[in-house]
C-alpha cells in the first residue's frame, strides 16, 4: 500500500472519531449546566475552562474569545473554523482525507461522510443548533456511527482496513482519557471517593455519559458513582470499548496484522510503544492510576499515546514518502542514462531531431 493512501486512510479515520467525541463532550457538559446553582461568572469559567484545558486548546481559545461562556466554548469546538478540532474542522479534514483516497474506500462510507460534511455547512445545522443543540449534537454522533458503521460493513479487511482501526482506536484512547482528565480538579485527594459533594457526583455522572458508559458503569459496580471506580473503568477495562486499554488492545493487533510479527515480539517502534503501554495497563491497578495523582497519570499517558501515533508516521509514512523519492529519482537517472546510450547508439536520429 502507498504511504500517502495508508496516511490518507488513518487521518480520515481519526478525524470523524475527534468529531463525534467532541460532540459527547460539549453536549454532556452543557446538560450539565442545568444542574448547577448560582451560575455566576467564577462558576461558568469553572465550569468551562477545564473542558478547553483538556484539549490542549486553551491559547487559541485566549485568542478568538474574550472570556470562557458556554456560548464561547460551544462555538469555539463546534463551528469555529480557525480551530482545527472543532467539529466542522475534524470533517472537513475528514473528508478531505477521504477524497484523496476516493478510489480506496466504499460508494456507501463515502456518501455518509459527505452526507455529514453537507449537513453541517448547511442552513439546516445553525438552525438546528439555535434551536436544541442536544439534537444537534445528536445528529453529529449518529452521523459518525453511521460512517463507522458503513465501514464496518463494506471496506475489505486489508492493510487500508487496518490503517483505519488504528487512527479510531488511538484517537478515541486520547480522547476518553482527556474527558476523564476533565474531573480530576474535584479529586480532594489521590483516590478520594466519599464526601464528594452533589455537584462532583453530578460531574463525574456526566463524564460517563459523554462516554457512553453510564449504563456499563451501574451494570458493574451500581448507581454509586466513585471517582477511582469511574478511572479503572475507563482506563483498565477490558470488555468495554471506549476504555483505553480495550483500544490499545485494538491498536497493537491492527499494528501487527500490518507487519505480522507475533503477539509478544515487536518489530518497530510503534509495536513495542503500543504493546508496552498495553502491558501496563493489563497489569494495573486503580491504585496505581493515582500515583501521584489522576492529572499527572493522565498527562503521562497522552504524552504515550502521542508517541505512538508519531512512531506509526515514523514507521509507515515518512519512511515511505523519503524510499518512495529517492526511487524516483533513481528512476529520473536511469532514464537520462538511457536517453544519453540511445543518443550515442543513433546520432543520425538525434541529428534530425
Amino acid at each position: 500500500m502507498l504511504s500517502r493512501v495508508a496516511n490518507g486512510l488513518y487521518w480520515m479515520s481519526r478525524y470523524v472519531e475527534r468529531a463525534e467525541n467532541t460532540a459527547r463532550l460539549v453536549d454532556v457538559n452543557l446538560q450539565l449546566m442545568l444542574n448547577l446553582r448560582n451560575l455566576n461568572d467564577s462558576t461558568l469559567a469553572d465550569h468551562w475552562v477545564p473542558i478547553v484545558q483538556s484539549t490542549g486548546d486553551e491559547e487559541l481559545f485566549a485568542q478568538l474569545y474574550a472570556r470562557p461562556s458556554g456560548q464561547n466554548v460551544a462555538e469555539f469546538f463546534v463551528f469555529q473554523a480557525a480551530n482545527p478540532n472543532s467539529i466542522v474542522s475534524a470533517i472537513g479534514s475528514a473528508r478531505e482525507n477521504a477524497r484523496t483516497v476516493r478510489d480506496q474506500i466504499t460508494v456507501e462510507l463515502w456518501e455518509a461522510l459527505n452526507r455529514l460534511y453537507l449537513f453541517l455547512h448547511s442552513p439546516a445545522a445553525r438552525q438546528l443548533w439555535d434551536d436544541n443543540p442536544h439534537d444537534f449534537f445528536n445528529e453529529v454522533r449518529d452521523g459518525s456511527l453511521l460512517i463507522q458503521g458503513m465501514a464496518d460493513a463494506t471496506v475489505v479487511r486489508n492493510e487500508g482496513w487496518l490503517f483505519m482501526q488504528i487512527g479510531r482506536f488511538l484517537e478515541r484512547a486520547d480522547k476518553t482519557s482527556r474527558m476523564l482528565d476533565v474531573r480530576h480538579a474535584s479529586l480532594a485527594a489521590p483516590g478520594a471517593g466519599p464526601g464528594l459533594s452533589q455537584a462532583d457526583v453530578l460531574g463525574w455522572s456526566a463524564m460517563l455519559r459523554s462516554c457512553s458508559a453510564w449504563d456499563a458503569y451501574k451494570a458493574l459496580h451500581g448507581a454509586e458513582v466513585r471517582p477511582e471506580f469511574v478511572a479503572e473503568f475507563l482506563l483498565l477495562s477490558e470488555d468495554f470499548p471506549r476504555s483505553v486499554r480495550f483500544c490499545l488492545q485494538q491498536v497493537n493487533t491492527a499494528l501487527r496484522r500490518i507487519s505480522g510479527v507475533a503477539e509478544g515480539r515487536f518489530s518497530n517502534d510503534a509495536e513495542k510503544l503500543g504493546g508496552r503501554l498495553h502491558a501496563e495497563l493489563q497489569f494495573s491497578a486503580a491504585a496505581d492510576i493515582f500515583k501521584p495523582d489522576l492529572h499527572t497519570y493522565l498527562d503521562q499517558l497522552q504524552a504515550r499515546l502521542n508517541a505512538i501515533g508519531e512512531a506509526v508516521f515514523q514507521t509507515y509514512i515518512f519512511q515511505a514518502f523519503q524510499a518512495g523519492e529517492e526511487n524516483a529519482w533513481r528512476q529520473q537517472e536511469e532514464q537520462q542514462q538511457q536517453i544519453v546510450r540511445q543518443a550515442g547508439r543513433f546520432p543520425s536520429m538525434t541529428g534530425q531531431a
